[in-house]
């Protein structure tokens, strides 16, 4: 090898060591799963679609499948199995299943405050003539289960006799059951407003009237997940904020990525789009005096009989999140 070709040589393998110490490290994508409670609810299962769709998850070295659910029940088991790395869900959830030995622990705030409403069909005056008819939650044991026996007892009714609790599942359930008749009522998130906007129902009672200080949707993980992979539920809940702060600045186009998944038009996400910005959060930080009220009401209403301690339910190790 002639001189000048050496130095050449050495140039350019030393010019390529440096490139390459300088360029940022690349990391292998861990694949795990996230889902929601239910797929038919904007503020619910929004951000999970928006989250995937824009690549949050992927800058948190995270190859995300999003599964949505039939019900709260069903998500816990597969969170508790191992199965969902992180869930979102109605904030009774972790009340209720962590009295029932459920290992599981609330790592971020979904939402603040209460958007779920009772919805009935165009024909219905008050919750008055809901009496001895059935009312439709998504399952037993589930958020929307707790605020439909809430609401009777606000009537002064026996839940388990002056009305009917049905579990359906998801929204298209419900929506199929009121138009056959077969219920009445039924208690859904979003402020109402995706059947509204269609023109299927209206809105005679907003659940945040008996609930005056609550957390309507959280995000939550198994103790064991927690303990084995922290930086995997710390990656899950930074990208969901990004999601958030995307959502807020982008409604439009917010709206044209989640309507295909959740089978509504544009403008009817939209219209519900309006309804969730006051209750999207900024930081994902969790309001303890919230879940306190929240267990004081369960116990109070019979849904749940024992007062653990409040912190066993949450933890602030991945919260407030700094974008």
């Amino acid at each position: 090898m002639s001189s000048i070709s050496r130095r050449h040589f050495l140039l350019t393998a030393s010019g390529a060591a440096v490139a390459g110490a300088l360029a940022p490290a690349v990391h292998a994508q861990t694949s795990v799963k996230i889902g929601t409670a239910v797929l038919g609810d904007y503020a619910l299962a929004g951000p999970f679609i928006v989250g995937v769709e824009k690549g949050f998850f992927r800058t948190e070295n995270l190859n995300v499948e999003f599964v949505p659910f039939r019900g709260g029940p069903n998500l816990v088991k597969a969170v508790i199995g191992g199965e969902i790395l992180l869930g979102a869900a109605g904030s009774t959830d972790i009340l209720v299943f962590r009295e029932a030995g459920m290992p599981l622990k609330m790592v971020a705030t979904h939402t603040e405050g209460n958007h779920f409403t009772f919805n009935v069909a165009p024909d219905v005056s008050n919750v008055a003539e809901l009496k001895g008819k059935a009312i439709g939650v998504t399952s037993a044991g589930s958020t929307t289960w707790v605020f439909a026996r809430m609401v009777a007892k606000a009537q002064g009714w026996d839940p388990d006799r002056d009305v009917k609790i049905l579990g359906l599942g998801g929204l298209d359930a419900q929506l199929a059951a009121l138009t056959r008749k077969e219920i009445a009522a039924f208690i859904w998130g979003d402020y109402g407003g995706v059947s509204v906007a269609q023109g299927r129902t209206k809105v005679i009672f907003k659940v945040e009237t008996i609930t005056p200080k609550w957390i309507s949707f959280i995000e939550y993980s198994s103790e064991d997940q927690i303990k084995k992979n922290p930086e995997q539920v710390r990656g899950s809940i930074r990208a969901m904020l990004q999601a958030f702060k995307f959502m807020k600045a982008n409604p439009e186009e917010s709206a044209r990525i989640t309507s295909a998944k959740l089978g509504w038009s544009p403008d009817v996400v939209l219209a519900v789009h309006k309804g969730w910005l006051p209750i999207a959060p900024a930081d994902g930080r969790i309001d303890v005096e919230a879940l306190r009220v929240m267990q004081e009401t369960l116990l109070e209403s019979g849904t749940i009989k024992k007062r653990l301690p409040l912190d066993e339910h949450y933890t602030t190790e991945f919260t407030p999140v700094r974008l």
